[in-house]
């Protein structure tokens, strides 16, 4: 008998994921307020072994995977992470890199490039020097992000540049796309924070206001016509302005994995908060088990699962009932409909963080020299 862990799932889920995060390290030399790595960085120190990712690149090919996304924590932080990279593009999967930017020199952004790279994404808290510093914890690391973009666009990279929009820095929108254009980059993603782990922490501080959203969206749709052909700029709405949900990650479980430092396999990256909920691991595991089989992964799969409103809605294809994590870190409930949806019973959780933000207000940093001690 497979483990109840590993149970057949009665719809007979098909489809096979086109996309693989590999969250290589939690380790970081930054420390910024909206931090996606786990809370509890204790937990996460016995990261996978080179060739435990090599492993898990092939499996992820085997099983259809096509784009490969390596992040952290800092991924620079890795001695073998061009031999990493050499996997995945000895087996045809399209690689992108996401990186603080702080520890990339010339000679490792050509090491990558040679060794497979595709795309490299350089990580920037703000167009101000100074804010852009503060919100890194303190680090001076602006200048360095700004020459770790040149080294990848002198290596012949498709240039990204993120930027996590929040209340600190949303006014300067216009000034943040001016810089991702000097930069010469291809893509800039104006990335609204979303409310998990350190940046849950910091919602108060963190939240904008809603005219500065309606103003930075009009902002970033000029610029989105302006520069048409030239550089492609991605702003979504922040999810808690939004009257509908999104479909997070295209529906649970349905095109998208992550595999942790630590070797945990989740639909997304932030479902670790969910308690409750548990993980197979790689070491144990191939991920085409995981992927089909784990309860976990069918849990919240298709619509089935549905609570009302949601089972009755006509929406219920386009969002699937919305974030699973977003649902359990506002309400303590992954099973119910996303709160931010205006149809939610719980909606009026958000409009109460919505009036509590302030415009002022202590940020919450990790603690950086921690992250950097794991592994």
């Amino acid at each position: 008998m497979p483990p109840s862990s590993l149970i057949p799932h009665p719809s007979s889920f098909k489809e096979r994921p086109y996309a693989l995060l590999c969250e290589l390290t939690y380790r970081c030399p930054l420390q910024c307020p909206y931090c996606s790595n786990p809370v509890d960085f204790a937990r996460h120190r016995d990261e996978l072994r080179t060739e435990e990712w090599e492993r898990v690149l092939s499996e992820g090919a085997a099983l259809g995977v096509v784009q490969v996304h390596f992040s952290g924590g800092e991924p620079l932080l890795l001695p073998d992470l061009p031999r990493i990279v050499r996997r995945a593009r000895d087996l045809g999967l399209y690689s992108n890199l996401s990186t603080g930017g702080t520890l990339l020199t010339e000679k490792m952004a050509k090491t990558l490039r040679e060794a497979g790279l595709d795309s490299l994404q350089v990580s920037v808290q703000d167009s101000d020097a100074e804010n852009s510093d503060r919100m890194a914890g303190g680090a001076p690391s602006f200048e360095k992000k700004m020459n770790a973009a040149r080294f990848a666009r002198e290596a012949g990279f498709a240039l990204t540049i993120n930027v996590v929009l929040h209340r600190q820095n949303l006014d300067r929108i216009e000034a943040i796309i001016a810089m991702a254009e000097k930069l010469g980059a291809e893509r800039l993603e104006l990335a609204n924070t979303q409310y998990n782990g350190w940046a849950l922490k910091n919602r108060s501080t963190l939240l904008p206001s809603r005219a500065q959203v309606e103003r930075a969206s009009s902002v970033a749709g000029l610029a989105r016509e302006r520069l048409k052909g030239k550089m492609e700029i991605l702003y979504v709405i922040p999810d808690y302005f939004e009257q509908f949900p999104k479909a997070c990650m295209q529906g649970w479980g349905r095109v998208f994995m992550t595999v942790t430092a630590d070797g945990s396999v989740l639909p997304c990256q932030t479902a670790r908060e969910i308690r409750g909920l548990t993980f197979e691991n790689v070491r144990t595991r191939s991920l085409e088990e995981i992927w089909f089989r784990s309860e976990t992964f069918c849990k919240f799969r298709g619509t089935d699962w549905l609570p009302e409103p949601c089972r009755s809605c006509e929406r219920k294809e386009m969002d699937f009932g919305g974030c699973r994590c977003q649902a359990f870190l506002v309400t303590g409930d992954a099973t119910v409909t996303d709160p931010v949806c205006s149809r939610s019973p719980q909606r009026g959780l958000i409009e109460k963080a919505l009036e509590e933000a302030v415009p002022g207000g202590v940020l919450i940093y990790r603690n950086a020299n921690e992250s950097l001690r794991l592994g």
